[in-house]
């Protein structure tokens, strides 16, 4: 299978690799042609615009920031979608929003194309190491068409529902991993505030109850002082926006995610819509004049499980257990 990447940024250029790691027939596109040098300079191919590369590729993926930008990538004069024939697949890898997926995914299938949402979870360092964790939404034929594609990239395949339904879990879990982070960084420095070591704490917290992958990834770039996550503030806004408006679309009256997306809000005022998620909780250094600083813990995650090949993940009916 020829496959075509657009969109080569923190995740999708690493995801891109893997293709390429594993020997895929890889095209690829990014604005920026210096985000594709190292995989141009290991075989990929560069394509002059989405519709080339569509033309080119039997499946196309697209991993980019916004809703807004996969639009213009799919419908314009030279977009995806001008270059799309039957029986091609288009997947779509960013976090974006169900309506926005689902109207897209209607014209492609006008053309006879198969649409899937598949949004990736587990972070930056997983991604680039083959083990991040994959959720697929659409046809089950368009899913098992791209299997073997997915199990490259991820180490966990989870075939949601129709299209659209991988989205919507994605948006879900970027809240709760988004809300955990906050609670840390207020948990770190009450800690911290009452004078215990934070090697110790750090410890306690990934031993107990109050443990999470949040904690065991993100509390250590935050104790190292980098905060380097690879995941800036602007995106947690988009995501825990679009998990906002769909609880308010749904009628459900939620308290703390309009209150997660405020404190976000405000520190993207503060120290900038790049700037790493992380940093959020320069909130509370900066109230207490006190950093959230220990010892030996890396300025930058990386992966240290093998790369082994994914799998597909089967939910399990409990009542059947």
């Amino acid at each position: 299978m020829k496959i075509g990447f657009i969109g080569l940024g923190n995740v999708g250029g690493k995801l891109a690799a893997s293709l390429l790691r594993n020997d895929f027939d890889l095209t690829v596109l990014d604005l920026d042609r210096s985000a594709a040098g190292p995989l141009l300079a290991k075989g990929a191919t560069w394509a002059e615009s989405p519709k080339s590369l569509a033309e080119a590729v039997d499946i196309v993926i697209t991993c980019l920031p916004s809703p807004a930008a996969v639009s213009k990538v799919m419908e314009s004069e030279d977009g995806i979608i001008a270059g799309l024939t039957p029986g091609k697949v288009w997947m779509e890898m960013s976090t974006t929003d169900e309506a926005e997926v689902k109207r897209l995914g209607a014209l492609v299938t006008e053309i006879g194309a198969m649409p899937l949402d598949s949004p990736v979870s587990g972070g930056c360092h997983r991604a680039a190491s083959g083990n991040i964790s994959i959720f697929v939404g659409g046809e089950r034929a368009a899913f098992d068409k791209v299997l073997p594609i997915l199990t490259v990239m991820g180490r966990r395949i989870l075939h949601v529902g129709p299209l659209g339904s991988a989205s919507i879990l994605k948006v879900m879990t970027n809240y709760l991993a988004t809300t955990h982070l906050v609670a840390l960084g207020e948990a770190l420095m009450v800690m911290k505030k009452a004078g215990l070591d934070l090697n110790t704490v750090y410890e306690g917290i990934r031993i107990s109850s109050g443990n999470s992958f949040v904690h065991e990834t993100e509390s250590q770039v935050i104790l190292n002082g980098s905060c380097n996550i690879n995941f800036t503030m602007d995106l947690v806004i988009k995501d825990v926006g679009l998990f906002d408006s769909l609880a308010q679309k749904l009628g459900v009256p939620l308290e703390i995610s309009p209150l997660v997306l405020d404190i976000f809000k405000d520190g993207q005022r503060r120290y900038g819509a790049r700037a790493w998620s992380s940093s959020i909780v320069k909130r509370l250094e900066d109230s207490c004049c006190c950093d959230l600083r220990a010892l030996d813990f890396p300025e930058e995650l990386v992966d240290t499980e093998p790369e082994v090949p994914g799998a597909e993940v089967i939910a399990t009916n409990r009542a059947e257990i």
